[in-house]
C-alpha cells in the first residue's frame, strides 16, 4: 500500500498526527501534483510539520501547478505575520543609508516595488525568496549562516574588494577582521559592490545595518560605480591616513579561530602546523596539548584575580605590558581573551604577525590529546551511537564558544599508514619510558585496531558549530601536491597563499620533524609492516570501507568479498601483531607485582613465566570486546550522535586542479 493511500486511512479514522507521518512520507515520494497539494495543505492544518507543507507548495508553484491557489496561500500563512517586521527593517536601514557617507545612490525603491519578496521560513534568519517579475521562487538562503562561503582575503596588497555579499554573517565577519584605516596608517576600507540595485535593496528587509555602519568602513559601490574601486580618499574626502601610526593588534581584535583538529594520532598534523607556521596573517603554534591550555588560562586568570594592581599583574605575568593593561582593565573577561593574550604573549606565536596587515590576525590552534578513543554503543531505537569524551572537552569548552569566527579542518593520512605509524609511537615511547630503576611511569601499546575502526571522528552532525564551517583534507595531497592542496586550504581557511607557506618552519625559522621531512613525499608510501599485518590492515579497511570510498582512497588489503560473523572472528584471531606489542608492554606492568606461593615469593624464573603469562591472558580478553564491536559494525555503517541525529562525512578539500603536479593519488 502506498504511504498516501495509508495517510487517507489514517485521516478518515482521525489519527491526524500519524496521518501526518504518512503525508510526509508521501510528499516524498514526488508522486502526483494533486496528491502533493493534499499531503501539504493537511500536513499544514493539522499541525504537521508546516517546513514540509512550505517546500511542497513552493516546489509546485515552480512546476507551475495551482498558482492560483498557492501564491495567496503563501503570502496569508507565511508573508503578512511578518510583514510589518520586514518593512521596519527595511525602512530603519534605508533611513540609516540615507545618512551614511559611503554610500554614493539613495534612490531606494518603495518597499512595496522591491523586485524580491522575502517569505520568512523559521526562526534563524532563514527566508524563501520570490522574484515577482520572473514569477518563482528561489532556493533557501540563511542570512546568518555561520559559514564564510568564500576567499575574501586572497589579495591584501589592495584594499578588500567584495560582490554581491547578502549574509548577515559574512558583513559583520568582514568588518570585525578588517582592520580600521586609522590603524594601520593606509586606506583599508572594505569595499561591496552589488551588481543589482533592485537586488540590494530588497535584501535590506533582512539585514541589520546599525553595527555596520558605525566604524565606517564600509564602502557601497551600486553597479557601474565599481569603476571607482579604490578610492583616493585624501583627493576625495580630504583624509589622510599615511599620517596615522601603525597600533598594536588588540586582544578584542582577533575574533577568528582556525581550529586544526586531530582526528586520530599520525596523520601529518606536524607537517600542517609547519607549513602555516610563520604566515604573516596568524598566530600560530605547533600542536599543544588541550590540558597545558586549559591550565595557562586557569593559571593567569588566577594572577589577574590576585593583583590588586596593574603593578602587581606585569610583575606576575611575563608578557608585553601593553597585553597585560588590556587584558587587566578588559570588562567581561573570557577564556577566550585570555588565551588569545597568552599565544599573543609568545614570541615564537607572533614572530612573523604584521600589525600592519589589512586584517587582524586569527588564532591557529591544534589542541592535541595523547590518543583520540571513540565508544560504541546501541541506543534504545538499535541505532550506533559514537561517543568521545575528547570531542565533547573541545565542544564544551568557554574559549571555542567565545570565537565568532571558526574555520574547522582535519587532516587525514590512508587508515592502514596511520595505523602502523601510530603503534610504532606508542612502542617507541614504551620503550623509552621503561626505566624501573628511575620509577618512571610505565606506557603500553593500547588496542590501536579497534580505536582506529571506531574512531570515525571524519563524521560529524553538519548542524554542529564547530564543524559547519569545516573541511578534511588528505595529507596524501599535501604532500604529493602541495601547493594545488594548500592553495586550495588557504583560500577554504580566508587567508592569503603567501610565500612561507612554501616552506616547513618553527617560529618562523626552517625546521623539519624526523616523521616528515618538509615536503618530501616519501612518509605517503610507507607501510610500516613491521607494526601491522594484514589481518589487521585487512579487518580496518573492512570496516572504513565507507570512508576509503568517500575520501578517494582504493583498498590494497580488503578483497572486496563479504565478512560475517565467523570471518570476522577469523581475523580477530590474526591479530598477533598488534597482540604481540600489547603484550610486551603490558608485562612490564605485571613485572611490579610479586608472585608468592604458600606465602614465599617463587624464583625469579617461574615469577617473569607467571608475569608472562598473565600479560598474554590479559591481551586475550581484548578478543571478546573486538568480537562483539565487530558484530555491532556489521549490522551497518549507520552513525548517530547522542541526540539521534544522523552523522554525516566531512566534507573533501579538493586540491585546485590547475595547479596539479602529480595525479591525484588512490
Amino acid at each position: 500500500m502506498r504511504a498516501i493511500e495509508i495517510a487517507r486511512k489514517l485521516a478518515g479514522l482521525g489519527q491526524s498526527q500519524e496521518a501526518c507521518r504518512a503525508y510526509t512520507l508521501s510528499v516524498r515520494e514526488e508522486g502526483d501534483p494533486i496528491e502533493r497539494m493534499e499531503a501539504a495543505a493537511y500536513i499544514l492544518q493539522n499541525g504537521g510539520d508546516y517546513r514540509v507543507s512550505y517546500s511542497c507548495f513552493t516546489g509546485l508553484y515552480n512546476e507551475g501547478c495551482f498558482r492560483e491557489d498557492i501564491l495567496p496561500l503563501m503570502n496569508a500563512v507565511f508573508y503578512e505575520p511578518n510583514v510589518k517586521q520586514l518593512k521596519s527593517r527595511y525602512e530603519r536601514n534605508c533611513k540609516l543609508l540615507g545618512r551614511y557617507p559611503y554610500l554614493f545612490r539613495k534612490d531606494f525603491v518603495p518597499f512595496e516595488e522591491l523586485p524580491v519578496q522575502f517569505f520568512p521560513y523559521d526562526d534563524h534568519n532563514g527566508y524563501v525568496p520570490f522574484y515577482r517579475a520572473e514569477g518563482r521562487f528561489g532556493e533557501f538562503v540563511n542570512f546568518g549562516s555561520q559559514v564564510v562561503s568564500r576567499n575574501f582575503f586572497r589579495d591584501l596588497d589592495k584594499p578588500v574588494l567584495a560582490r554581491d555579499v547578502f549574509s548577515q554573517y559574512e558583513l559583520e565577519y568582514l568588518n570585525d577582521n578588517v582592520r580600521r584605516s586609522e590603524d594601520i596608517g593606509r586606506e583599508n576600507h572594505i569595499y561591496l559592490h552589488y551588481s543589482d540595485w533592485g537586488t540590494f535593496c530588497s535584501s535590506l528587509q533582512c539585514l541589520n545595518l546599525r553595527q555596520l555602519l558605525e566604524s565606517r568602513k564600509l564602502v557601497f559601490l551600486i553597479e557601474e560605480e565599481s569603476e571607482q574601486y579604490p578610492i583616493d580618499f585624501k583627493a576625495r574626502f580630504g583624509v589622510d591616513y599615511s599620517g596615522y601610526p601603525v597600533k598594536p593588534i588588540s586582544i578584542r581584535e582577533v575574533t577568528r579561530l582556525i581550529w586544526h583538529t586531530q582526528l586520530s594520532t599520525h596523520n601529518g598534523g606536524d607537517f600542517f602546523n609547519e607549513v602555516f607556521d610563520g604566515h604573516p596573517n596568524l598566530i600560530c603554534l605547533p600542536s599543544v596539548m588541550h590540558s597545558d591550555i586549559v591550565e595557562g588560562i586557569s593559571k593567569v586568570k588566577k594572577a589577574l584575580d590576585a593583583s590588586d594592581s596593574l603593578r602587581t599583574a606585569c610583575q606576575s605575568i611575563e608578557w608585553p605590558p601593553y597585553l597585560i593593561e588590556e587584558l587587566y582593565h578588559m570588562r567581561d573577561r573570557t577564556d577566550k581573551d585570555v588565551m588569545v593574550a597568552i599565544f599573543m604573549g609568545m614570541e615564537e606565536a607572533m614572530c612573523c604577525t604584521r600589525a600592519d596587515s589589512r586584517i587582524a590576525p586569527a588564532v591557529f590552534f591544534q589542541p592535541h590529546f595523547y590518543n583520540i578513543v571513540y565508544s560504541l554503543r546501541v541506543d534504545s531505537a538499535n541505532r550506533t551511537v559514537l561517543e568521545a569524551g575528547n570531542y565533547e572537552e573541545i565542544r564544551q569548552s568557554p574559549v571555542f564558544r567565545n570565537f565568532k569566527y571558526i574555520k574547522t579542518f582535519t587532516p587525514m593520512r590512508r587508515f592502514t599508514t596511520s595505523h602502523g605509524a601510530t603503534v610504532k609511537f606508542m612502542y617507541e615511547q614504551a620503550q623509552a619510558a621503561d626505566d624501573r630503576e628511575k620509577g618512571k611511569s610505565k606506557v603500553v601499546v593500547s588496542d590501536a585496531v579497534m580505536e582506529r575502526v571506531l574512531n570515525r571522528s571524519f563524521m560529524v552532525d553538519p548542524e554542529d558549530r564547530l564543524y559547519r564551517d569545516g573541511v578534511l583534507i588528505r595529507f596524501e595531497d599535501a604532500k604529493l601536491n602541495p601547493k594545488a592542496a594548500f592553495s586550495a586550504l588557504a583560500a577554504f581557511l580566508d587567508l592569503p597563499y603567501t610565500e612561507s607557506m612554501t616552506r616547513c618552519t618553527l617560529g618562523g625559522k626552517d625546521f623539519y620533524t624526523d616523521t616528515s621531512v618538509g615536503f618530501d613525499p616519501a612518509a605517503v608510501y610507507r607501510t610500516y609492516d613491521e607494526y601491522v599485518n594484514d589481518d589487521e590492515r585487512y579487518f580496518i579497511e573492512y570496516f572504513l570501507r565507507d570512508a576509503y570510498a568517500y575520501y578517494g582512497y582504493e583498498f590494497r588489503y580488503y578483497d572486496g568479498g563479504p565478512v560475517d560473523e565467523a570471518r570476522a572472528e577469523e581475523l580477530i584471531a590474526g591479530f598477533s601483531t598488534i597482540n604481540h606489542y600489547m603484550e610486551e608492554t603490558w608485562i612490564k606492568l605485571f613485572l611490579d607485582a610479586e608472585v608468592s606461593q604458600n606465602g614465599k615469593r617463587v624464583e625469579a624464573e617461574l615469577e617473569h613465566a607467571v608475569q608472562k603469562k598473565l600479560a598474554h591472558d590479559y591481551v586475550k580478553q581484548f578478543d571478546a570486546n573486538r568480537i562483539e564491536s565487530a558484530k555491532i559494525l556489521l549490522e551497518g555503517l549507520r552513525f548517530v550522535n547522542k541526540n539521534g541525529q544522523p552523522l554525516r562525512m566531512m566534507p573533501m578539500l579538493k586540491p585546485e586542479e590547475t595547479l596539479l603536479e602529480q595525479p591525484l593519488y588512490h
